[in-house]
């Protein structure tokens, strides 16, 4: 099979599932006992929602966390308790382990010690970010958004290669959303040195994310590794930390009672893109597109007045601009599997 004839078309396959469908139900019936995974933001929101859902149908997840008691307090309370590394049966289990995504060393240290700890890894869901911050630099210099969403999770995924590889059908899973209409890739300001403005940061971040999956799964496919984008929805999590309510209002996401608008998801729903693309047997040899409301996305349709809430921008799946991605975040980072 030629590679062009393994590149997935970037339109829906009607699967099924939809807007307000949840993790629960699109996982429902599978039986994934012997898989491993891991979650980087799996202990609040929507990432918390990943995890029950995966362990649900028998999956070991572990949790990589920056404050790992806080993760173990909160998973405890969610009925997933710790433990300590030990794979689970049908009832699937979890672990936590240290790891600050905007740490490059921290990134490196926490791969090392899954590699040493796991033979496999079945399933990476780099679910965790930040959103519209104030600005904040973070290693060399870099702009926390970036560095935080994309290079953390370049560097996990390249350093957790051999495991991926190891699985035989591996599914790598990059949270974007619909920021990446924002801004594509600032290739000759990547950093803001010019002047930071949080949300094309953070919409030059969410496109990185979406195009790490498009290289990634053109790297990956020969090994039977595969790679997909997800937006998740619109879901009131702790991602909005650093929004007032007059910001959210002004947006229109929310009335001046703090009542949301018709069409945002609960954490159930907007995890449920996530666990679909990870685990779905209607994907089986797919793989580098971008996905939403638990199928594939449309290409945006400019003469909508639904353009920015819904489809993929052509910026954020264009080959090109993801090996050229790519190639910049091997060389910022020194991190590259295939070199």
């Amino acid at each position: 099979m030629s590679e062009e004839s393994m590149v997935t078309p970037q339109h829906p396959l009607a699967s099924g599932f939809g807007h307000y469908s949840t993790a629960a139900e699109v996982i429902a019936g599978l039986d994934l006992a012997g898989k491993t995974a891991i979650v980087t933001g799996g202990y609040s929101g929507l990432g918390l929602e990943t995890v029950k859902a995966l362990a649900s149908a028998g999956v070991h997840v572990t949790v990589p966390a920056r404050r790992p008691g806080h993760a173990r307090t909160v998973l405890a309370d969610a009925g997933l308790a710790d433990t300590g590394g030990a794979e689970g049966g049908l009832q699937g289990s979890v672990d936590v382990q240290e790891l600050d995504l905007a740490d490059q060393a921290s990134v490196k240290d926490f791969a090392a010690r899954f590699l040493a700890a796991h033979d496999k890894l079945d399933i990476l869901i780099n679910n965790a970010a930040i959103m519209a911050c104030p600005e904040q630099r973070v290693g060399p210099g870099w702009e926390s958004q970036f560095a935080t969403n994309h290079l953390g999770h370049y560097t996990l995924v390249n350093e957790l290669w051999p495991a991926l590889v190891a699985a035989g059908s591996a599914r790598v899973i990059s949270l974007s959303s619909t920021g990446h209409k924002i801004s594509p890739i600032r290739f000759d300001d990547i950093n803001f040195d010019a002047g930071y403005e949080k949300w094309h940061a953070y919409g030059q971040a969410k496109t990185a994310n979406a195009l790490l999956a498009v290289e990634l799964d053109r790297l990956g496919r020969p090994f039977g590794v595969r790679a997909f984008a997800v937006h998740p929805g619109g879901i009131m999590t702790e991602l909005q930390r650093h929004l007032p309510r007059e910001e959210m209002v002004a947006a229109g996401w929310m009335d001046a009672e703090g009542n949301l608008r018709e069409g945002f998801k609960t954490p159930a729903q907007g995890a449920a893109t996530s666990v679909w693309a990870a685990t779905s047997p209607a994907l089986a040899g797919m793989g580098g597109v971008y996905c939403e409301d638990c199928d594939i996305a449309k290409p945006t349709d400019h003469g909508s007045p639904l353009a920015r809430y819904v489809g993929v921008d052509a910026h954020a799946i264009d080959p090109e601009a993801a090996a050229r991605l790519w190639s910049l975040s091997a060389e910022l980072t020194g991190v590259n599997a295939f070199a």
